[in-house]
């Protein structure tokens, strides 16, 4: 574990424990921690904004409410990303059981990635918004379980033990996940080659969208 990561969840293991001891501040700071990220995995994972809103506040509000129970035997973060995949799955198994498109050309996670990358110029994003909505929909072709852990370890950037964690599950299944999901991401994005690259991304989505030919594409989380 790295100093940051230390400081990280000796930080979060003071904000629990005050939260556990009636201070509503140090659950406030631990909202206000983790909400983006929580948000964003919620957005990766079902697709819709309006659902990853819902998810958001559930999840917090559910951490708070049972929070005497979490024991700490994991770290706080990765508690709440667990509630948060659960979550999400089951939303986006809602929409499913409702023949709700997954992919809509005003998709959330599209729009964001265009913007981020386009540098406002109309042109590309219009290029880029083609790719992209093909990267997600190969994204959301994966199984399930699949797509969570790209979520989690290319998009979120958890390491392969916190994904493990979270998914309850072995770091030597997270790695098969993370190679298989990069040959089939490469065999559905065939034929298209685009060579160029953003920095500034976690090296995991790096190999896996250059081993599928395609630029760096990340959401802000």
């Amino acid at each position: 574990m790295t100093h940051d990561a230390r400081r990280e969840a000796a930080t979060a293991t003071a904000l629990v424990a005050g939260a556990k001891s009636g201070d509503p501040r140090a659950f406030d700071a631990l909202v206000r921690r983790y909400r983006k990220r929580i948000f964003a995995c919620a957005l990766h994972l079902s697709g819709s904004e309006s659902d990853a809103d819902d998810i958001t506040q559930d999840v917090f509000l559910r951490a708070y409410g049972t929070l005497s129970q979490f024991e700490g035997r994991s770290e706080f973060f990765t508690w709440v990303y667990r509630l948060t995949v659960n979550r999400a799955l089951d939303a986006r198994r809602a929409r499913a059981r409702r023949s709700e498109s997954s992919i809509e050309e005003d998709d959330p996670r599209l729009e964001r990635a265009v913007a981020v990358d386009s540098g406002g110029d109309p042109r590309r994003a219009a290029e880029l918004r083609q790719t992209y909505a093909r990267v997600l929909q190969a994204l959301d072709a994966l199984p399930a379980e699949m797509r969570t852990t790209v979520v989690l370890v290319a998009l979120q950037g958890l390491s392969n033990g916190e994904a493990a964690i979270v998914q309850k599950c072995s770091r030597g299944t997270i790695a098969w996940r993370m190679h298989e999901a990069r040959n089939r991401l490469s065999v559905a994005m065939e034929p298209t080659r685009i060579t160029q690259k953003r920095t500034g991304i976690s090296s995991h989505l790096e190999d896996l969208l250059v081993g599928a030919g395609l630029p760096g594409f990340v959401y802000e989380s």
